[in-house]
C-alpha cells in the first residue's frame, strides 16, 4: 500500500460559508473532530487541538473563506510546523447544488522520515479517524447553519 495521501469527498447539506466556518472554527470544530480546539483562525495561526486530554500542535497554512482551509498537526511543541516534521490536512471547498462538495486531503506520512511499520500505523490510524469523524462533520455542519 502506498500509504502517502489520505482522501475523502463527501457531500455536505450546507452553503460552502457554513461549512468553512464548521471546519475552521475552533469552536465549530469541537462539535465534531477533537474535544478542544485553541488556535486564531489565519494564516500562520498556531495553537493545539485535544482528544481525549493529549493535546497536539496545531498551525494554520491557509485560509480563504469559503473556498480553502488548510492546517499541519503533531509537530513538536518547540518546533515551527513544515514539511517533515507534521501532517498537512486540506479541506476544499466548492458550491454543489444547495449544498456544499468538501474534499479532505492528508500528507506527510512518508515525509516524517519513519519505517515502513510506523508509516503503515500513522497511515491506517488517521483514515480510521476520518472515517469515524468526517459522518460527524457530515451530520453537524447543517445545523450550524440552521437558522433560529
Amino acid at each position: 500500500m502506498e500509504h502517502g495521501t489520505i482522501e475523502r469527498e463527501v457531500h455536505i447539506d450546507a452553503r460552502p460559508d457554513v461549512v468553512f466556518d464548521v471546519v475552521s472554527s475552533p469552536q465549530h470544530l469541537r462539535e465534531w473532530w477533537p474535544d478542544e480546539a485553541e488556535y486564531p483562525v489565519e494564516p500562520g495561526g498556531a495553537g493545539r487541538i485535544a482528544f481525549g486530554g493529549s493535546w497536539v500542535q496545531f498551525t494554520v497554512v491557509d485560509a480563504v473563506p469559503p473556498k480553502h482551509f488548510s492546517f499541519r498537526w503533531t509537530h513538536a511543541e518547540d518546533e515551527t510546523a513544515a514539511p517533515g516534521n507534521s501532517f498537512l490536512v486540506v479541506f476544499e471547498l466548492e458550491p454543489d447544488g444547495t449544498g456544499t462538495r468538501l474534499r479532505m486531503t492528508e500528507t506527510g506520512f512518508r515525509e516524517r522520515g519513519w519505517d515502513e511499520a510506523k508509516i503503515a500505523a500513522e497511515y491506517t490510524d488517521h483514515e480510521t479517524g476520518w472515517d469515524h469523524f468526517l459522518p460527524r462533520l457530515h451530520a453537524y455542519a447543517p445545523q450550524a447553519g440552521a437558522t433560529p
